[in-house]
């Protein structure tokens, strides 16, 4: 398994995009505006970036955003350490019931038959044969106790088991020196994550839920599960995961959310 190397920060000049942001803008931004701004920005990953919201319709002031949003990402994967583990809790503090959360309402929500069920694998992976939900549940199990934080403004606390990401990759033969994993979900949902964070030893191919395996409206048969990154970045329902150098992408991150989605 290869180690992965933290990309130098030296490819992301900040001035410059800071530059082409008051460009685009078509006004000077001061000093003292420049250290705010650049504060703001990287809180939360840019709160104003994470919701997805158009807070103009000028094109300048959106193009300006998108430039931000772009030198964030490079600043959060840079910042990123994948040893430090996030919080954990004990059961007496897991939110119940856990929230619903998707783009679609409750009722709509997935009825998927284990039996006929694959994980298709495809990209830079040296096994791409197809698992069952069988054989899933016979590697290595984890459970973890953690906070889900959600875009909108709310968190609530659950617990996950499954198998650890890394110790999946290790097994199908994933390069681990590639950028990006990305995930198709049955809900047609799909998004992508960095490979230091996919190798992070709390990301979870989850397939249980507070002891029970995964209900629907979880994302069954499994969801990816990373306390680490906020919740749109943790898909449900994932039917397919490939290995790529080439960026993926992401249901709302072309829609303008923050690509690295830190939480």
């Amino acid at each position: 398994m290869k180690i992965f190397q933290r990309p130098p920060l030296n490819d992301v000049d900040a001035d410059g995009v800071l530059a082409e942001a008051r460009k685009l803008i078509g006004r000077k931004i001061e000093q003292p505006a420049r250290r705010a701004f650049l504060q703001r920005s990287l809180t939360m990953g840019g709160l104003s970036l994470l919701t997805g919201c158009s807070i103009s319709d000028n094109e300048g002031v959106e193009a300006a955003l998108t430039t931000i949003s772009r030198f964030n990402d490079h600043v959060q994967g840079w910042i990123f350490d994948p040893n430090q583990l996030a919080p954990t809790y004990p059961e007496s503090m897991i939110t119940r019931p856990f929230p619903f959360n998707a783009y679609y309402a409750e009722s709509e929500v997935l009825q998927i038959d284990e039996e006929s069920y694959r994980l298709e694998l495809n990209g830079m992976i040296a096994d791409k044969r197809a698992w069952k939900l069988s054989e899933l549940r016979a590697m290595q199990q984890h459970d973890q106790v953690t906070r889900h934080i959600c875009v909108e403004g709310w968190s609530a606390i659950g617990k996950w088991g499954g198998v650890r990401f890394a110790d999946f990759l290790r097994r199908v033969g994933a390069d681990t020196s590639a950028k990006y994993i990305g995930f198709k979900c049955s809900d047609d949902y799909y998004t992508s994550i960095d490979m230091p964070t996919a190798l992070h030893p709390q990301t979870l191919l989850a397939l249980t839920y507070d002891g029970q395996p995964l209900p629907p409206k979880y994302g069954f048969p499994m969801k990816l599960r990373m306390p680490t990154k906020l919740g749109y970045k943790n898909p449900k329902h994932i039917k397919a995961i490939f290995v790529t150098n080439t960026y993926p992408g992401g249901y709302w991150e072309d829609q303008g959310y923050n690509w690295f989605g830190g939480s």
